[in-house]
């Protein structure tokens, strides 16, 4: 049996790395959207935001990550941020069952910035947060 957050998948080329998980949430899409997709969301269990206009196109700045703008946006589904510094971060939203739902996260960035196991504290924060 697997646990909620199973196994990061990473993935390099070059200076760019690619890091995907799949977190199983206890909640539903509806009560999940606002943790990925909101200022105060995001604070409770990632990062302080500056600025989210919550619409594509939108600015976005994440403390520690740099500024840039929202570059995917599907309500209660997909949120993707594009930053300066941070690179690309997609939250993907799916059912799973009838009071659960799956994220599907991808993070693109240069450099040594992130990690598996720092990400993978970030969804266990995220899962007690949602509890």
């Amino acid at each position: 049996m697997t646990g909620p957050i199973e196994q990061g998948t990473s993935q390099t080329d070059g200076t760019t790395h690619l890091l995907h998980f799949l977190v199983r949430l206890p909640r539903p899409m509806e009560a999940v959207w606002p943790a990925l997709a909101t200022a105060e969301g995001l604070a409770g269990w990632f990062t302080d935001v500056d600025v989210l206009e919550p619409r594509l196109g939108g600015i976005v700045a994440l403390r520690g990550l740099g500024a840039g703008e929202v570059t995917a946006w599907d309500v209660d589904r997909v949120a993707e941020y594009t930053v300066e510094g941070g690179g690309r971060i997609r939250f993907h939203l799916e059912r799973d069952g009838e009071e659960a739902s799956a994220l599907r996260f991808t993070h693109e960035y240069q450099g040594e910035t992130e990690s598996e196991d720092r990400w993978r504290t970030r969804f266990e924060r995220l899962i007690e947060l949602l509890r």
